[in-house]
């Protein structure tokens, strides 16, 4: 749903940093997927064509943080 989305942390040596991606339009959604340790995560349209992905190592990712948007009509995701 459009406002999804997910923050990745990233340990970058000295410090850390933060990406977010962002469902960007109507009736997309972001996806988290952890295979053969890479972390991906995808912006998807209603039909689950992917639009973008961001992919991390997951041994440096630190924290994922996903942050749905509130549901006017009070449906749990």
């Amino acid at each position: 749903m459009k406002g999804d989305r997910v923050e990745i942390v990233v340990d970058a040596g000295d410090t850390t940093r933060t990406y977010e991606v962002v469902a960007t339009r109507a009736g997309r959604r972001v996806e988290t997927a952890v295979r053969r340790g890479v972390v991906e995560v995808s912006e998807v349209t209603r039909s689950g064509t992917v639009v973008r992905t961001a992919r991390f190592m997951a041994t440096r990712v630190l924290a994922l943080v996903e942050q749905p948007v509130p549901r006017e009509d009070g449906e749990a995701g």
